[in-house]
Protein backbone atom coordinates (compact mmCIF):
# COMPACT_ATOMS: atom_id res chain seq x y z
CA UNK A 1 0.00 0.00 0.00
CA UNK A 2 1.43 3.38 -0.92
CA UNK A 3 1.87 6.18 1.60
CA UNK A 4 -1.09 8.30 0.42
CA UNK A 5 -3.43 5.30 0.67
CA UNK A 6 -2.06 4.59 4.14
CA UNK A 7 -2.81 8.18 5.20
CA UNK A 8 -6.31 7.91 3.72
CA UNK A 9 -6.81 4.68 5.67
CA UNK A 10 -5.68 6.41 8.90
CA UNK A 11 -8.11 9.26 8.21
CA UNK A 12 -10.99 6.83 7.55
CA UNK A 13 -10.33 4.73 10.66
CA UNK A 14 -10.08 7.73 12.96
CA UNK A 15 -13.09 9.34 11.25
CA UNK A 16 -15.13 6.28 12.30
CA UNK A 17 -13.64 6.52 15.78
CA UNK A 18 -14.58 10.21 15.92
CA UNK A 19 -18.14 9.36 14.99
CA UNK A 20 -18.25 6.95 17.94
CA UNK A 21 -16.70 9.48 20.33
CA UNK A 22 -20.00 10.90 21.51
CA UNK A 23 -19.85 10.19 25.23
CA UNK A 24 -16.32 11.43 25.68
CA UNK A 25 -12.77 10.21 25.25
CA UNK A 26 -13.00 7.50 27.86
CA UNK A 27 -16.03 6.01 26.14
CA UNK A 28 -14.08 5.64 22.88
CA UNK A 29 -10.94 4.04 24.35
CA UNK A 30 -12.38 0.57 23.77
CA UNK A 31 -13.12 1.38 20.12
CA UNK A 32 -9.61 2.72 19.54
CA UNK A 33 -8.10 -0.30 21.27
CA UNK A 34 -10.20 -2.69 19.18
CA UNK A 35 -8.98 -1.02 15.99
CA UNK A 36 -5.36 -0.16 16.83
CA UNK A 37 -4.48 -3.24 18.92
CA UNK A 38 -6.96 -5.88 17.82
CA UNK A 39 -7.92 -5.45 14.19
CA UNK A 40 -4.87 -3.74 12.69
CA UNK A 41 -2.22 -4.80 15.23
CA UNK A 42 -0.52 -1.42 15.12
CA UNK A 43 0.29 -1.41 18.83
CA UNK A 44 0.83 -3.93 21.60
CA UNK A 45 -1.51 -3.72 24.60
CA UNK A 46 1.32 -2.20 26.65
CA UNK A 47 2.13 0.41 23.98
CA UNK A 48 -1.57 1.30 23.83
CA UNK A 49 -1.64 1.75 27.62
CA UNK A 50 1.38 4.04 27.34
CA UNK A 51 -0.45 6.04 24.64
CA UNK A 52 -3.40 6.52 26.98
CA UNK A 53 -1.11 7.70 29.77
CA UNK A 54 0.65 10.18 27.50
CA UNK A 55 -2.67 11.37 26.07
CA UNK A 56 -4.03 12.04 29.55
CA UNK A 57 -1.01 14.13 30.48
CA UNK A 58 -1.20 16.37 27.43
CA UNK A 59 -3.77 19.16 27.17
CA UNK A 60 -6.80 18.54 25.01
CA UNK A 61 -9.52 15.94 24.52
CA UNK A 62 -8.43 12.35 25.14
CA UNK A 63 -9.71 10.89 21.85
CA UNK A 64 -7.98 13.62 19.84
CA UNK A 65 -4.73 13.20 21.77
CA UNK A 66 -4.74 9.43 21.27
CA UNK A 67 -5.49 9.89 17.55
CA UNK A 68 -2.66 12.37 17.16
CA UNK A 69 -0.20 10.19 19.03
CA UNK A 70 -1.20 7.04 17.13
CA UNK A 71 -0.96 8.80 13.76
CA UNK A 72 2.44 10.23 14.70
CA UNK A 73 3.76 6.79 15.68
CA UNK A 74 2.41 5.14 12.54
CA UNK A 75 3.22 7.68 9.81
CA UNK A 76 5.00 10.67 11.28
CA UNK A 77 3.59 14.18 11.13
CA UNK A 78 1.36 13.52 8.08
CA UNK A 79 -0.11 10.53 9.92
CA UNK A 80 -0.74 12.66 13.00
CA UNK A 81 -2.57 15.22 10.89
CA UNK A 82 -4.62 12.57 9.04
CA UNK A 83 -5.65 10.77 12.25
CA UNK A 84 -6.42 13.99 14.13
CA UNK A 85 -8.42 15.56 11.31
CA UNK A 86 -10.32 12.30 10.87
CA UNK A 87 -11.18 12.07 14.56
CA UNK A 88 -12.18 15.73 14.85
CA UNK A 89 -14.17 15.77 11.60
CA UNK A 90 -16.18 12.69 12.55
CA UNK A 91 -16.96 13.93 16.06
CA UNK A 92 -17.71 17.49 14.94
CA UNK A 93 -20.00 16.25 12.17
CA UNK A 94 -22.01 14.10 14.56
CA UNK A 95 -22.12 16.93 17.11
CA UNK A 96 -23.52 19.36 14.54
CA UNK A 97 -26.16 16.88 13.43
CA UNK A 98 -27.13 16.13 17.03
CA UNK A 99 -27.31 19.83 17.86
CA UNK A 100 -29.70 20.46 14.98
CA UNK A 101 -31.77 17.42 15.90
CA UNK A 102 -32.05 18.31 19.60
CA UNK A 103 -32.68 21.95 18.82
CA UNK A 104 -35.71 20.88 16.79
CA UNK A 105 -36.95 17.89 18.85
CA UNK A 106 -35.33 18.45 22.25
CA UNK A 107 -38.59 18.92 24.16
CA UNK A 108 -39.96 15.52 23.15
CA UNK A 109 -40.57 12.96 25.91
CA UNK A 110 -39.32 10.23 23.59
CA UNK A 111 -36.03 12.04 23.03
CA UNK A 112 -35.58 12.35 26.82
CA UNK A 113 -36.06 8.57 27.12
CA UNK A 114 -33.57 7.92 24.32
CA UNK A 115 -31.03 10.13 26.09
CA UNK A 116 -31.45 8.10 29.28
CA UNK A 117 -30.56 4.97 27.30
CA UNK A 118 -27.56 6.70 25.75
CA UNK A 119 -26.32 7.75 29.18
CA UNK A 120 -26.42 4.12 30.30
CA UNK A 121 -24.57 2.98 27.17
CA UNK A 122 -21.95 5.70 27.65
CA UNK A 123 -21.43 4.61 31.26
CA UNK A 124 -21.02 1.02 30.09
CA UNK A 125 -18.37 2.05 27.56
CA UNK A 126 -16.50 4.04 30.20
CA UNK A 127 -16.60 1.11 32.65
CA UNK A 128 -15.33 -1.22 29.92
CA UNK A 129 -12.48 1.17 29.17
CA UNK A 130 -11.65 1.43 32.88
CA UNK A 131 -11.54 -2.37 33.23
CA UNK A 132 -9.30 -2.64 30.17
CA UNK A 133 -6.91 0.03 31.44
CA UNK A 134 -6.80 -1.51 34.92
CA UNK A 135 -5.99 -4.93 33.54
CA UNK A 136 -3.30 -3.61 31.23
CA UNK A 137 -1.72 -1.41 33.88
CA UNK A 138 -1.88 -3.59 36.99
CA UNK A 139 -1.43 -6.98 35.40
CA UNK A 140 1.73 -8.63 34.21
CA UNK A 141 -0.24 -10.12 31.33
CA UNK A 142 0.20 -8.86 27.79
CA UNK A 143 -3.37 -9.18 26.59
CA UNK A 144 -6.97 -9.25 27.69
CA UNK A 145 -7.26 -13.03 27.36
CA UNK A 146 -4.37 -13.73 29.73
CA UNK A 147 -4.86 -14.50 33.37
CA UNK A 148 -4.42 -11.71 35.86
CA UNK A 149 -1.14 -11.55 37.70
CA UNK A 150 -1.36 -8.37 39.74
CA UNK A 151 1.71 -6.14 39.85
CA UNK A 152 1.70 -5.43 43.58
CA UNK A 153 4.23 -2.58 43.38
CA UNK A 154 1.95 -0.65 41.02
CA UNK A 155 -1.10 -1.37 43.12
CA UNK A 156 0.68 -0.07 46.23
CA UNK A 157 1.76 3.08 44.36
CA UNK A 158 -1.87 3.63 43.34
CA UNK A 159 -3.19 3.22 46.88
CA UNK A 160 -0.49 5.41 48.44
CA UNK A 161 -1.02 8.08 45.77
CA UNK A 162 -4.76 8.02 46.34
CA UNK A 163 -4.27 8.38 50.08
CA UNK A 164 -1.82 11.27 49.73
CA UNK A 165 -4.03 13.16 47.29
CA UNK A 166 -7.41 12.53 48.94
CA UNK A 167 -6.55 12.46 52.63
CA UNK A 168 -3.35 14.49 52.90
CA UNK A 169 -4.24 16.92 50.07
CA UNK A 170 -0.82 16.68 48.42
CA UNK A 171 -0.34 18.37 45.08
CA UNK A 172 -1.08 15.89 42.21
CA UNK A 173 1.90 17.18 40.20
CA UNK A 174 4.20 16.32 43.10
CA UNK A 175 2.58 12.87 43.33
CA UNK A 176 3.20 12.31 39.59
CA UNK A 177 6.86 13.24 39.98
CA UNK A 178 7.22 11.05 43.06
CA UNK A 179 5.56 8.02 41.45
CA UNK A 180 7.66 8.51 38.32
CA UNK A 181 10.80 8.34 40.45
CA UNK A 182 9.48 5.25 42.27
CA UNK A 183 8.65 3.61 38.94
CA UNK A 184 12.18 4.26 37.72
CA UNK A 185 13.64 2.48 40.75
CA UNK A 186 11.10 -0.37 40.68
CA UNK A 187 11.42 -1.22 36.98
CA UNK A 188 15.02 -0.54 35.99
Amino acid sequence: MNYVCYLAQLFAIFFRIGICSIGGGYAVIGVIQQQAVGEYGWFSPQAFTDMIAISQMTPGPLAVNISTFAGLQLAGMPGAVAATVGCVTGGAGISILLYRFFHKYGQSVYIAQILQGLKAASLGLICSAAATILQLVFSDSTGLDSSWQIDWKLLMLLLISYYLIQKRKWNPVFIMILTGICGTFFYL
